[in-house]
C-alpha cells in the first residue's frame, strides 16, 4: 500500500465520519426519531423536551462530544451498573496506555526507524520507513527497541493490576448497594431426585435442605415442564393481536360501525374473543398444581434466610455423589435464561461440543471473504491473478480508493453479523443466565476475530510469496510471525480507522433503525403506534471488537509506532460515543436498558485478552530480533515473556476467585447491615417470589394503552 491509499483511507473515513457525525445531531433533534434515540426515559415515562420548528432544529453541533468527559465513573455505576462501566474502563485502558505508547513511539522508536536506513527496505511501502523493518540487519539500535519492548510490556502489565483492584473493590462495593437484590439469598440446585415416599421432587427439595441446612434453609421454588403453556400463550397473543388489530379497523372505518364491512369485522371480533376466552381457560387449567405435579423439572431455586447461608450452600458439595444437588448461585431473575434450565445437566457437555465445533466451522468458512479482502488490498498480486482489474489505473485516484479504504470496510461488513451469529450459537449451549450466554459471545467473538482478522490477514498478505515455506518451517513460527506482522501494518492502520472514526460513528447514528423505522412507518406500520427499539448494551460485540483493537496496538507498539496516535483518537471516540451524557446523546443512558448487571464479571475475560496480547508481542519481538540478527535481544526477551505469564497466573490467583463466587466474609458483612436496618425478613421472603416462571405467570390481556412516548414529547 502506497502513501496515496494510505492518505485516501485517512480522508475518506474522516470525511464519512464528519458526515455522520453532523446528520446524526440533526436526526437527533427531531420528534419522530424519539423512539430511537430516547428509548429508555420514555419507557420510564420520563418527558423528553425537543426545539421548536425552526432553523435551530437543523443546525449540527459537536458539544456533545467535550461534555462527555465530565461525567464521573460513580454517575455510571449508579444509572448503568458496573458491567457498563467496566466498558468505559475498557476505552479508559486504552486512552492510559496507548497515550504513554505513543509518546514513546513517536520521540524515540519512529526517529529511530526513519533513519535506520536499512538496505533490504522497499521504498515503495511507504510505511517501511517509518518500522522496525527500515533498521538495519545488527544494528545496536535494536536495543532500544529493546527496551521499549520492556518498558511498554511492564507498564502494560502495572496498567492490569491497577485495573483488576480498583475494579474488585468497586464490584464488593456494588455487590452491598444491591444487596437487596434476590439473587445473593438464591441458589440454583439441578439434578434433584425424585423422593421415593411421595413420587415428586418438590418435597425431596424440603426434606434435604432442611436436614442439612436447618437454621438458614427458607423456601423453595420448583421448575416445570412449561411448553404446552408457552404454545397456548403464543396463540392467545396472536387472537388478542388479531382483535386489536380488527377493532382499530372498526374504529377507523369512515362509514362508522353500520356498515357492512364494519359489521363483519364484529362478528369477526366475536368469534375471536370468544377463542381467546377458550384459550386462557386452558392456560389457567394448565397452571394449576394438580397438572403441574407431573411436569417437574429437576431444577429448583432455593431461598435462604441470609446471605451467609445462600453462599455456603452455593459452593459447596452436598451430596457425596457429586452429579446429585449440584448448587450454584442463582442469577437475577431478568438474567435467568429459562429455556436452558430444562437441560439435563449429564448432558450439557454435548451442547457445549456442539457450539464450540458450531464456532468452529464459521471461522473456517468466514477464511474465504478475508482472503479476498486482502486480495483487493494487495494490489500488485491482484492484478497478476485478476488481470481485468488492471483497468482500475487508468482512473485517476480509484486505485487509492480500491486498495486503501475499500479492504478495511468490506472487512469491517463481513464481521459486523459475527457476533450475533456466535450470540446465537451461545444461547444453545446450555448457560443458565444471559451474561453467560453473552459471555460465552465474546470468548467466541473474540477469538475469531484473532483467528480471522489479525492472523488470516497477516497470513493471506504473504500468502501468495511464501505459503510454502511457512508450512514447511514451523519450527520458525517467531520469526515468521515476525516477518509478517512487520509487512501488514499498513493495513491494520487502515483498518483501525475504519473501525473507530466509521464504525463509531455509525454506532451513534444507528443507520439500520432509523431504515427500519422508515421502512414501518411507511408500510404496514403506517398510522399505528411507535414501538420503543429499547435494547441492551452488546457487551458480546464491543468488548470483542475493542479488545481487537487493542490487541493491534500492543503488537505494533514497537514495530509500527505511527499506528499508535490513530488508536488514541479512537480510544478517545469511543469513550465519548458511549459515555456522552449531553443533550444530543446520551447512548448508554437514553438508548440501553440495563437487564443484568452482573457486578464485574466481564473483566476477568477482557484482563485475559490483553495478556494475550501482550505475550503475543513479545513473541513478535523475539522473532524480529532473531530477523534483525540480534540473538542475545531474542533471547533477552524471554525472560520477560516468562514474568508476563508468571503474572497472569498470580492475578488467576489473586483476583479471579473473587469475581467467579461471593466471598463469606462480604456476605455476612451485608447480612450483618440488614440485620441493624432491619430490612434482613423483608429481602429473602420477597426473594422467591421474584423466580417466577414465565409460564406459570397468570394471562392477563387488555386492550392497548394509548401511546407510551408521544404525549411525552413537547418542544420549548
Amino acid at each position: 500500500m502506497n502513501s496515496q491509499s494510505l492518505l485516501a483511507s485517512v480522508g475518506i473515513n474522516i470525511g464519512l465520519a464528519m458526515v455522520i457525525l453532523f446528520l446524526f445531531s440533526i436526526l437527533k433533534k427531531q420528534p419522530s426519531n424519539a423512539a430511537i434515540y430516547y428509548p429508555r426515559p420514555l419507557s420510564k415515562r420520563h418527558p423528553i423536551t425537543f426545539p421548536p420548528f425552526s432553523l435551530r432544529r437543523f443546525i449540527p453541533s459537536f458539544s456533545w462530544i467535550p461534555r462527555a468527559f465530565r461525567v464521573t465513573e460513580d454517575e455510571i455505576l449508579q444509572t448503568n451498573g458496573l458491567d457498563a462501566l467496566i466498558v468505559i474502563r475498557l476505552f479508559k485502558f486504552g486512552i492510559n496506555f496507548f497515550t504513554v505508547c505513543s509518546s514513546v513511539g513517536l520521540l524515540i522508536l519512529l526517529p529511530i526507524n526513519f533513519g535506520g536506513q536499512s538496505a533490504s527496505s522497499d521504498s515503495h511501502r511507504s510505511m517501511d520507513s517509518c518500522t522496525i523493518s527500515n533498521i538495519k540487519t545488527g544494528s545496536n539500535m535494536l536495543w532500544v527497541h529493546f527496551m521499549c519492548l520492556w518498558f511498554i510490556s511492564l507498564y502494560g502489565l502495572h496498567l492490569l493490576y491497577r485495573e483488576y483492584s480498583e475494579i474488585l473493590v468497586k464490584r464488593i462495593q456494588q455487590v452491598r448497594n444491591l444487596r437487596h437484590r434476590p439473587d445473593q439469598f438464591t441458589t440454583l440446585v439441578r439434578e434433584i431426585p425424585v423422593c421415593g415416599e411421595h413420587k415428586a421432587r418438590g418435597c425431596c427439595v424440603d426434606h434435604f435442605f432442611s436436614k442439612h441446612h436447618p437454621y438458614s434453609y427458607h423456601s423453595y421454588k420448583m421448575l416445570y415442564d412449561g411448553k404446552d403453556i408457552e404454545d397456548l400463550s403464543k396463540q392467545a397473543r396472536y387472537v388478542h393481536e388479531k382483535v386489536q388489530g380488527l377493532r382499530k379497523k372498526c374504529e377507523g372505518n369512515k362509514h362508522g360501525k353500520e356498515s357492512d364491512e364494519c359489521r363483519d369485522d364484529l362478528l369477526k371480533i366475536t368469534g375471536l374473543e370468544e377463542k381467546l376466552e377458550e384459550l386462557c381457560r386452558k392456560i389457567r387449567q394448565l397452571q394449576s398444581e394438580d397438572m403441574l405435579k407431573g411436569k417437574e423439572l429437576p431444577v429448583a431455586f432455593v431461598t435462604f434466610k441470609s446471605r451467609w447461608g445462600a453462599a455456603m450452600a452455593a459452593q459447596t458439595q452436598q451430596h457425596t455423589n457429586p452429579l446429585l444437588w449440584i448448587t450454584e448461585m442463582a442469577p437475577e431473575p431478568s438474567d435467568v435464561s429459562w429455556r436452558n434450565l430444562s437441560i439435563q445437566y449429564k448432558i450439557l457437555p454435548v451442547y457445549k461440543i456442539g457450539v464450540i465445533l458450531a464456532a468452529t466451522l464459521l471461522t473456517i468458512f468466514f477464511a474465504v471473504p478475508v482472503t479476498a479482502v486482502q486480495g483487493i488490498a494487495k494490489f500488485e498480486k491482484l492484478k497478476k491473478w485478476f488481470p481485468p482489474a488492471m483497468a482500475i489505473e487508468f482512473i485517476p485516484g480509484l486505485s487509492s480508493v480500491v486498495t486503501g479504504y475499500l479492504p478495511s470496510a468490506v472487512l469491517k461488513g463481513f464481521i459486523y453479523i459475527v457476533p450475533f451469529a456466535m450470540l446465537g450459537m451461545a444461547k444453545l449451549g446450555g448457560s443458565i443466565s444471559k451474561s453467560k450466554e453473552e459471555i460465552k459471545a465474546c470468548n467466541m467473538v473474540f477469538y475469531f476475530l484473532l483467528g480471522n482478522v489479525f492472523f488470516l490477514s497477516l497470513i493471506s498478505g504473504s500468502l501468495l510469496d511464501e505459503i510454502g515455506e511457512y508450512v514447511s518451517h514451523p519450527k520458525n513460527l517467531p520469526s515468521h510471525l515476525a516477518a509478517l506482522v512487520s509487512s501488514q501494518a499498513d493495513f491494520f492502520m487502515t483498518y483501525i480507522l475504519t473501525e473507530g472514526l466509521s464504525g463509531f460513528s455509525l454506532e451513534v447514528l444507528q443507520p439500520g433503525l432509523l431504515i427500519w423505522d422508515f421502512i414501518k412507518s411507511r408500510t404496514y406500520c403506517r398510522g399505528k403506534e411507535k414501538d420503543l427499539y429499547l435494547y441492551s448494551l452488546q457487551y458480546f460485540r464491543i468488548i470483542p471488537i475493542v479488545s481487537l483493537s487493542i490487541l493491534i496496538g500492543i503488537v505494533y507498539a514497537v514495530i509500527a509506532p505511527l499506528l499508535l496516535p490513530f488508536l488514541i483518537v479512537y480510544f478517545f471516540l469511543g469513550y465519548a460515543v458511549f459515555i456522552n451524557q449531553a443533550n444530543f446523546y446520551v447512548p448508554i443512558q437514553d438508548v440501553y436498558e440495563t437487564v443484568y448487571d452482573t457486578c464485574g464479571t466481564f473483566w476477568p475475560f477482557i484482563h485475559h485478552y490483553i495478556i494475550v496480547a501482550i505475550i503475543l508481542m513479545q513473541i513478535t519481538m523475539i522473532g524480529l530480533f532473531g530477523l534483525k540478527s540480534k540473538p542475545a535481544a531474542s533471547v533477552s526477551t524471554i525472560p520477560l515473556l516468562l514474568l508476563t505469564i508468571m503474572f497472569n497466573e498470580y492475578c488467576k490467583i489473586r483476583f479471579l476467585p473473587a469475581f467467579r463466587s461471593h466471598s463469606i466474609q462480604n456476605a455476612a458483612e451485608n447480612d450483618e447491615l440488614d440485620e441493624k436496618s432491619g430490612e434482613m425478613e423483608h429481602n429473602f421472603d420477597k426473594a422467591i417470589e421474584e423466580y417466577r416462571q414465565p409460564c406459570l405467570v397468570p394471562v392477563s390481556f387488555t386492550q392497548s394503552d394509548s401511546s407510551l412516548y408521544q404525549p411525552l414529547i413537547t418542544s420549548w
